[in-house]
């Protein structure tokens, strides 16, 4: 089935436990008659005619392991049993669907095909943490999902699922969306909760953490699209059904956004510790008369990987990680034998010196530092002390700045001269790519 985007969703998951791309299956997949008539807010209704304790909820969440899918794979139980419930004032959860990671288009799927079920996940996050409002901040270049996600809220409104006095049950919610400008940086949580309050877009230092002084100052929890689109799933059928559907440690299915050079680029959704060369086949291999180089398997800041490397993968992630780089946001960038990587790092180099936001002085000065030299050695002017000069330069970046663009930034660099550094060689010496020579 295909996306507006012209890419492919696609499922090793049946029907009953997909977890999070079921509604494609449906002619109408982002209306409420549609996620209802499918078992849509039973777990929310469940809730709060019992009033289970929040204690509870919090409990099946960690027996879940369900980590975090926007990119640190934080355990979400965990998280969540950090916000004071008992805190006498104001309280928030705050959806990040701020996705600007090259490479990752996983969550607009979520927003604009099934937003009931985002929706449902924030509600029963805000029930469990003691909020009354909660926002989901949404990347400012996907407008038409901002617009989903708007006639969902009105959807759900007007069948008293948002608002006072939710199902007769004496507690008030509201939802609420804040549209970015598409600022990378506004990714980062404080910087997301920075644009929310009308700030620039820049990360707070930490601590104090959002948890105890989020947004407008108020202890705050903010998670991932596909983290609470995952929660109602995880209330209807229990956490152990969850964490069986993945592997210990890792519960869960998780979309996977796989672009680049294979043969059907799109969204996937499959249980964790599923081997690469699974997925891979689900995209219909790589490009057809091509071999696979690396793969970047998290997103544009998650370290490169050889091809030997990421076949002996499975997609969790711990099992990335043990290989060196990092599952990250689920997006899987895969390279075959036509890419210079030279060039590949100049272009994702350039991308986080223009996403800088220019707080920190290791961050706002070194990114543009590494890219004026990868851009010297892609264009024949590199020196044989430039590779050894980035890592330097990564090494004063890394664990210097106030959140982990910088990091980011570096991540890259390290990987690809360490595992392709030949090539970067060859470029200083022959002034040409060998690629194709």
């Amino acid at each position: 089935m295909r996306g507006n985007d012209g890419v492919d969703e696609m499922s090793l998951l049946t029907p009953d436990t997909q977890v999070c791309l079921w509604t494609l299956q449906h002619p109408e997949p982002a209306s409420l008659a549609t996620y209802t008539a499918n078992g849509g807010y039973e777990a929310l209704k469940k809730i709060l005619a019992e009033k289970t304790p929040a204690e509870d909820i919090i409990a099946q969440v960690k027996t879940s392991a369900l980590r975090g899918r926007g990119g640190a794979g934080f355990p979400t139980g965990l998280k969540w049993s950090f916000m004071p419930r008992n805190f006498p004032g104001d309280k928030y959860v705050v959806c990040n669907t701020d996705e600007g990671e090259p490479g990752t288009f996983k969550d607009r799927d979520i927003v604009r095909c099934n937003p009931h079920q985002l929706i449902e996940g924030m509600i029963i996050a805000g029930y469990t943490l003691g909020a009354k409002a909660g926002y989901n901040y949404i990347h400012g270049e996907i407008y038409e999902e901002y617009q989903s996600w708007e006639r969902a809220l009105e959807e759900a409104r007007a069948a008293g699922f948002l608002g006072k006095n939710l199902l007769g049950s004496g507690w008030d919610f509201d939802l609420h969306a804040h549209h970015g400008y598409g600022a990378y940086i506004c990714g980062e949580e404080t910087a997301l909760l920075e644009s929310i309050e009308g700030k620039k877009g820049q990360p707070r230092f930490k601590p104090p953490f959002p948890a105890s002084y989020g947004l407008y100052g108020k202890p705050t929890t903010i998670n991932n699209t596909e983290t609470l689109a995952s929660i109602p799933w995880i209330m209807r059928h229990g956490g152990q059904a969850f964490l069986e559907l993945g592997k210990p440690n890792n519960g869960g299915s998780k979309i996977f956004s796989i672009s680049g050079h294979v043969n059907k680029p799109g969204n996937y959704e499959i249980p964790l510790g599923t081997p690469f060369a699974d997925l891979l086949e689900m995209a219909g291999g790589v490009r057809t008369g091509h071999t696979l180089k690396a793969v970047i398997p998290g997103g544009s800041s998650a370290p490169v990987l050889t091809a030997e490397t990421m076949m002996a993968c499975t997609m969790d992630f711990d099992s990335i990680a043990k290989a060196g780089s990092m599952l990250g946001s689920g997006a899987v960038i895969v390279m075959d034998d036509s890419v210079c990587m030279v060039k590949a790092l100049e272009r994702l180099s350039y991308f986080y010196f223009e996403e800088s936001c220019g707080q920190c002085t290791p961050c706002r000065e070194g990114t543009g530092w590494l890219y004026r030299i990868i851009h010297r050695i892609e264009h024949g002017q590199g020196r044989p002390e430039d590779l050894d000069e980035l890592l330097r330069i990564g090494k004063n970046i890394g664990g210097n700045t106030i959140c982990a663009l910088g990091e980011a930034a570096v991540g890259p660099v390290a990987s690809f001269v360490k595992h392709f550094r030949k090539e970067f060689e060859y470029h200083i010496e022959n002034k040409r790519c060998m690629v194709g020579s």
